[in-house]
């Protein structure tokens, strides 16, 4: 399986409904408790293989990680409280945020990051998100497993 079509085929579906200006598919990594970039919409702003750590917000990790549910920041003053690169994010034409864990077994294996314009997302575009990664799950699964995690990582963005 390759696993960039799998993610290119959740991001052709999620950019249908709800909608995303900029995607990403992030590897959850608990030894190390970070987010490595496997997938993105925008490799020049987000590079794959970028991993995130100093910058999670605990809300956030309580919500998604922790709590094994979808994260909704609806507007641009929500994503800022959560996300340290809310400037570029907004420099892409983005102020929302959805973020939707995907589960193997019930532990996280990944997150699928879409954001789209402030105001355009809401409690039922999180559903929509859910329902496409539901509908895409074994292969979503398969592709995160595909990507080793024992490999030591950095912060980047």
């Amino acid at each position: 399986m390759k696993t960039d079509t799998t993610f290119q085929r959740s991001f052709d579906a999620l950019q249908q409904d709800p909608g995303v200006i900029l995607f990403t598919a992030l590897q959850w990594i608990p030894q190390r408790s970070s987010l490595k970039r496997l997938f993105t919409s925008h490799p020049a702003e987000y590079p794959v293989g970028g991993e995130k750590t100093v910058e999670i917000s605990p809300g956030w990790l309580g919500t998604v990680i922790e709590d094994k549910k979808p994260f909704l920041a609806a507007d641009l003053t929500a994503l800022r409280e959560v996300f340290t690169d809310s400037g570029l994010i907004q420099q892409l034409g983005c102020g929302a945020v959805i973020n939707v864990p995907v589960l193997d077994d019930g532990n996280v294996v990944g997150v699928l990051a879409l954001l789209h314009a402030e105001g355009k997302y809401s409690p039922q575009s999180v559903t929509t998100a859910v329902e496409v990664v539901t509908r895409n799950l074994a292969d979503l699964i398969q592709a995160f497993a595909a990507h080793p995690t024992d490999v030591p990582g950095k912060d980047t963005v």
